[in-house]
């Protein structure tokens, strides 16, 4: 949840530099900006490893298991790549926008200044979201059911009477 909030953050902290920008309001834009950086540069590492380590653990720990079901392996291969997502391209977008901030450091910024910087600390954040927000939907509806083994498979056959690996 801790990653979720900090998605929330950044995002609430984007929107309000997007439309710093379309009022002319260049103090609360930096504002916005650096503050974005040191979230990003404070929390993003140890909440997307303590995400993914917790996640880890309560798979290994619990009768879910890690790789049982389909959600749970969806969960851990979805909070893998967005750890990875995180760690590198989020911070990179959160460091372009305290870069571009930090070169006018006083008077307005203007749009042309910002560039795409804009729309991807806006963006990216949002699709962080709501791919957390899927994550918590996984957990709580558990879709698709258990995943089959072969020792899952060797256990129905024997209780249908078959003998594995004796034909169809």
């Amino acid at each position: 949840m801790s990653w979720l909030a900090l998605m929330l953050c950044l995002l609430t902290l984007a929107v309000t530099a997007l439309t710093a920008v379309g009022a002319g309001d260049a103090d609360r834009l930096r504002t916005a900006y650096r503050a974005m950086g040191l979230l990003g540069d404070v929390l993003i590492l140890p909440l997307s490893l303590l995400t993914f380590l917790s996640g880890v653990a309560l798979g290994l720990g619990t009768s879910w298991g890690l790789f049982r079901y389909y959600w749970v392996s969806t969960k851990f291969w979805l909070t893998l790549g967005a750890m990875a997502a995180s760690v590198f391209a989020l911070s990179d977008r959160l460091h372009d926008a305290v870069r571009v901030v930090d070169a006018h450091p006083t008077g307005p910024i203007t749009a042309a200044d910002l560039g795409f910087v804009r729309y991807n600390t806006v963006i990216v954040p949002a699709v962080a979201l709501s791919l957390y927000l899927f994550t918590v939907v996984l957990s709580v509806y558990k879709p698709w059911g258990r995943r089959k083994t072969k020792a899952g498979a060797a256990d129905a056959d024997a209780r249908r009477g078959r003998i594995p690996g004796a034909g169809a």
